[in-house]
């Protein structure tokens, strides 16, 4: 769920940063800039529909709204702990965010900042990890990754006999002496990649960001600037459409979301086209409000 697509200044049409992630019953909000909360309201998002807060970094526009959100999740008495993962150098505004006025606290908010690269949290979903990106500020991005699973092939189960209940032990014990013969499960399965999700705000290119991308179903990326303000993006951290689209190429991306766009250009379909030029796959221009699906397991 897209709460907002614009950058540094919301527009009439374009709120401040905010994404929800819902992955089988968990539900990770990403960077909750001014106006979430309303924005919630309007997508018919509740507070307990928030499991996880991740905040790249510390720049309004992907933060502003932690007062509110908090606030509203308090007063919706959230039964569940929320944790919250930011960078670690930005412990002291992420305080003055939590307690920026008077409220009655009702919620486990859990603080759990982020130090360095690799794993964040494992999840009942999978694993949460986060890389170091290239911005003006400390800022880091997420990804999550399903684990891998196994896929029971029918034609290779007829290929060596086994049907009925005997399916089922296979995949209990992985093995199933059948016949004077012995069948495992990697006989009769193939590999099933787990799916994965990809974040990444503002920066510019480097290694972290092709890390992150790197064979994601679904990448939300920044996409700032149009290539004829390359070098703005450079100056100020960020990327442009092209370079967007050139890291969902590179790094097998299945859906490419494009979103944090400057209120300077007023035609969206600019960074499709942009984008297009080097991704052949599918590119979402993303408008607030807008639903995405997780791409099936390719």
């Amino acid at each position: 769920m897209v709460l907002g697509t614009a950058s540094q200044a919301p527009t009439r049409h374009r709120n401040h940063n905010g994404y929800l992630l819902r992955w089988d019953g968990q539900g990770l909000l990403f960077d909750p800039g001014e106006g979430t909360q309303r924005q919630m309201t309007l997508a018919g998002v509740s507070g307990h529909d928030i499991n996880r807060i991740c905040v790249s970094h510390f720049h309004g526009d992907h933060c502003l709204g932690l007062p509110g959100v908090i606030q509203r999740m308090s007063g919706e008495q959230v039964p569940h702990p929320v944790s919250v993962h930011f960078p670690a150098s930005g412990q002291e505004y992420f305080d003055r965010l939590r307690y920026a006025c008077v409220y009655q606290e009702g919620l486990d908010l859990r603080a759990e900042p982020v130090s360095e690269e690799g794993l964040v949290a494992f999840l009942p979903v999978g694993r949460l990890e986060a890389r170091q990106l290239d911005h003006r500020v400390d800022s880091f991005g997420y990804r999550m990754i399903e684990p891998d699973g196994t896929r029971i092939m029918p034609d290779l189960l007829a290929r060596y006999g086994v049907s009925g209940s005997q399916v089922s032990q296979l995949q209990e014990h992985g093995i199933l002496e059948l016949y004077r013969r012995t069948v495992t499960l990697d006989q009769v399965s193939q590999i099933r990649s787990g799916q994965r999700f990809a974040f990444v705000m503002d920066t510019r290119l480097c290694e972290g960001v092709y890390e992150l991308a790197d064979r994601a179903d679904l990448l939300v990326i920044e996409s700032t600037f149009l290539s004829a303000d390359a070098a703005l993006a450079q100056d100020y951290g960020h990327l442009t459409a092209e370079q967007a689209g050139r890291v969902a190429a590179e790094c097998g991306v299945g859906t490419l979301v494009l979103t944090h766009f400057s209120r300077r250009y007023r035609d969206s379909d600019a960074f499709r086209a942009e984008a297009a030029k080097v991704f052949d796959g599918e590119i979402v221009v993303a408008d607030d409000l807008d639903r995405v699906p997780v791409p099936a397991r390719r």
